[in-house]
C-alpha cells in the first residue's frame, strides 16, 4: 500500500472473477494444455494461449515435446479442451457455450530455437520483472480485499455446483473494499457481487430474491465477523438488474488478462507478465512464485509485516539481475541485510526455482481459478524457511 496512506482512513478495492468468467476459462484452458503435456514431458516447452467466445475455442502457441507420450498428449489438446469446459460449469447449450457443441481450433507450433538456445543453458526463458508480496492482514499472509474476493467466488462455485441456490451459471465477478485505519483493516465497506443466471431469476422481484439468497449463501459465510456490520456494509448484488447472458458467449476470454486478480488485487507492483498456459522455464511464472515464496517468509519470520520482492532476469542468463527486498517502513532489520539473506537462502536461476518448487508437476490448472496465491496447497505458500531466515538474521 502506497506509503501516504500509513495515517488516517482509506478504502481499497480488490476483485476477483469465477472459474467460468471467460478470461478465467482461457487461463484453465491453457493451464490444463499445459498439464497434460507435463504429465508426459516433464520436461516441455509450453507457451500456451487460448481465445474464447460464442462457439469457439482457439488454442494457440509455442510447444516443444520430446517424447511419443507427449505427442500424445498433443493429439488430445481438444478432448482436454472439452474436458476443461466440463469441470467449469459449461454444459447446457442455452448458454450458447457449451462443451459440447463449441469448435475447437488447434494452432500450435515449435518453440523459437533463439528461445531454446538460451533456457537449454539453464537460462532464463525471457527477460523480465517479478514481484511477490506478503503481509500480515489475513492467515494466508494475504492482503484482506484479494483474500476475500477469491473465498466469494470460490463460495459462488460451490453453492452453484451443489445446486444450494437454483439456477446459477458459472460466469461471476466479486468485488470487496476495505477500510483502514493506516496499514490496519478495520471494516469491510462494500461487497459486490454479479452471478450469471437462468432466465427464472430475470425480473425486478425475483432479482430481489435472488440477492437475499446470495446474501445467505454466499457473502455471509465469507465475511469476517470481526470486520462485517450487517448495519453499515454496503452490498451489491447484480448492480445492472440482472446477468442472465454471461460466459464466453456474453463477452470474449483471453488467456492472461486477469494479472491483477492472479496476484494481490492491486497491492504492491506487478512486473506485467502473465502466467497461465506457461511452463515453468517462463520466469514470468516460476519468479513470480518464488517472489511471493519469499515474501511470505519474511512475514512468517516475523522480520517484515509488510513485504515486497522484485526480482529480473535476462534472457539466457541463469542469476537474476537484481533483487530487492521492501518492508514499507515494516522491517524489523536492516532491508540491505534481508536482500543478502534472500540471495545466500533461496535458489534464484530458473533450475534452481524449478527444483526447490517442484514446478516440473501437473499442478497448473487448478492455479488458474481462485487466485495463484494465498492457498496451502501450492508449494510457494510454504513457511518452511522462516526459521532459518529468523536465526541468521539474529531475532531468534
Amino acid at each position: 500500500m502506497p506509503a501516504n496512506y500509513n495515517n488516517g482512513r482509506h478504502l481499497f478495492t480488490s476483485e476477483s472473477v469465477s472459474m467460468g468468467h471467460p478470461d478465467k476459462v482461457s487461463d484453465q484452458i491453457s493451464d490444463a494444455v499445459l498439464d497434460s503435456l507435463i504429465r508426459a514431458d516433464p520436461n516441455v516447452r509450453c507457451a500456451c494461449e487460448t481465445l474464447c467466445t460464442t462457439g469457439l475455442v482457439v488454442v494457440a502457441g509455442e510447444v516443444t515435446v520430446h517424447n511419443v507420450k507427449a505427442i500424445k498428449a498433443l493429439d488430445k489438446v481438444e478432448e482436454t479442451v472439452r474436458k476443461t469446459l466440463r469441470e467449469i460449469g459449461y454444459t447446457d447449450p442455452a448458454m450458447k457455450f457449451d462443451a459440447d457443441s463449441c469448435a475447437v481450433i488447434r494452432t500450435l507450433h515449435s518453440q523459437s530455437a533463439d528461445i531454446a538456445m538460451g533456457v537449454d543453458k539453464d537460462g532464463a526463458g525471457d527477460q523480465g520483472l517479478m514481484f511477490g508480496f506478503a503481509c500480515r492482514e489475513t492467515s494466508a499472509l494475504m492482503p484482506l480485499p484479494i483474500f476475500l474476493a477469491h473465498k466469494l467466488v470460490e463460495r459462488q462455485a460451490f453453492v452453484r455446483e451443489n445446486d444450494i441456490i437454483k439456477g446459477l451459471r458459472p460466469d461471476a465477478k466479486s468485488q470487496v473494499t476495505v477500510e483502514y485505519e493506516g496499514n490496519k483493516p478495520v471494516r469491510v465497506h462494500t461487497v459486490v457481487i454479479s452471478t450469471q443466471h437462468t432466465a427464472q431469476w430475470n425480473g425486478k422481484s425475483e432479482q430481489a430474491k435472488l440477492k437475499k439468497l446470495v446474501l445467505k449463501h454466499i457473502i455471509e459465510p465469507c465475511m469476517p465477523k470481526r470486520l462485517y456490520d450487517k448495519k453499515k456494509v454496503i452490498i451489491h448484488v447484480n448492480p445492472t438488474g440482472q446477468f442472465e447472458i454471461g460466459g464466453p458467449h456474453g463477452d470474449t476470454g483471453l488467456t492472461g488478462r486477469k494479472i491483477i486478480v492472479d496476484t494481490y488485487g492491486g497491492r504492491g507492483c506487478h512486473g506485467g507478465g502473465a502466467f497461465s498456459g506457461k511452463d515453468p522455464t517462463k520466469v514470468d511464472r516460476s519468479a513470480s512464485y518464488m517472489a511471493r515464496y519469499i515474501a511470505k517468509n519474511i512475514v512468517a519470520a516475523r522480520l517484515a509485516d509488510v513485504c515486497e520482492v522484485q526480482l529480473s532476469y535476462a534472457i539466457g542468463l541463469a542469476k537474476p539481475i537484481s533483487v530487492l527486498v521492501d518492508t514499507q517502513g515494516t522491517a524489523k532489520v536492516n532491508e540491505r541485510k534481508l536482500t543478502k539473506l534472500v540471495r545466500d537462502h533461496f535458489p534464484l536461476t530458473p533450475q534452481g526455482i524449478i527444483q526447490h518448487l517442484k514446478l516440473r508437476r501437473p499442478i497448473y490448472q487448478k492455479t488458474a481459478r481462485h487466485g495463484h496465491f494465498g492457498r496451502s496447497v501450492f508449494s510457494w505458500e510454504k513457511t518452511d524457511m522462516a526459521a532459518k531466515l529468523a536465526k541468521a538474521a539474529g531475532t531468534r
